[in-house]
């Protein structure tokens, strides 16, 4: 009998990857009013960089491990004190986020440090005003609130999660516990994660579901421990080697799948 629901946030419950998009559309029109340059070019280049950049620092390993994409580098601040590798990514970010929009102006012919530090800036802001959420997060959320547990299972920095987290406030009250792979030492896929969450709920494997987006940490990491799972797979992408219990199109298609497993 399902007991409990977990339920990833970057792209499952949150619109993360719409919020960068948007922030970059911001950030390389205002450039364009400056520099000239192409917004989609200086998108491209500054995404390229960044990946690049982001690849060559120690603390990449970690970041892979927990689930840090380069991306929430340009805006994230990780203001956690209990793991060093948080502390050397503070030192880090400030100078990868420069180099990053320097390197994607250079590319398009512009070489200005200044102008790239600035851009820098403007993304980390432009990224912290547009928080989105799907459509019909909060409708699934109100229908399973009441039969099921709820439990947020997410990647990343625990002061850039809980940063989204306060931005999105009315999310918080439908969970009873909120785990995040930095305070855990060990992201999804790896099964330490859905060990903890278990344990944090006292249920058996059987008792849970995982809801997620992505098949390579949260399909993968349940599946390793025998815990149904739903992939939410809104780009129509084909699995390879990973595949879900169940597989849907949109989140709210989560709500008859849930409600008719026996």
């Amino acid at each position: 009998m399902i007991k409990a629901i977990m339920f990833d946030l970057d792209d499952t419950l949150l619109w993360d990857s719409k919020s960068i998009e948007k922030a970059f559309e911001a950030t390389c029109r205002y450039a364009e009013t400056i520099a000239g340059t192409d917004p989609g070019r200086l998108e491209s280049s500054v995404r390229e960089a960044a990946k690049k950049l982001y690849a060559t620092y120690d603390t990449y390993e970690f970041t892979q491990n927990i689930g840090i994409n380069p991306f929430e580098g340009l805006w994230g601040d990780f203001l956690d004190d209990h793991d060093e590798h948080f502390l050397k990514m503070r030192e880090i970010v400030p100078s990868y986020r420069k180099m990053a929009w320097t390197q994607g102006l250079n590319s398009l012919g512009v070489s200005d440090s200044k102008l790239g530090e600035e851009l820098s800036e403007k993304f980390r802001e432009e990224r912290g005003q547009r928080p989105y959420v799907y459509d019909d997060t909060f409708h699934v959320l109100n229908e399973v609130k009441e039969k099921y547990q709820l439990l947020l299972l997410t990647n990343g920095s625990p002061h850039l999660q809980n940063t989204k987290l306060d931005k999105t406030p009315e999310l918080l009250p439908y969970f009873q516990e909120i785990i995040i792979s930095g305070d855990i030492g060990k992201g999804k896929p790896d099964p330490a994660m859905f060990q903890h969450a278990l344990k944090r709920l006292h249920l058996h494997k059987d008792e849970v579901i995982m809801v997620g987006d992505n098949l390579n940490t949260d399909i993968l990491g349940a599946s390793k421990l025998g815990i149904t799972t739903i992939w939410i797979n809104r780009h129509q992408q084909k699995p390879e080697q990973v595949y879900p219990d169940y597989e849907v199109k949109e989140l709210h298609e989560v709500i008859d799948i849930v409600n008719n497993i026996k």
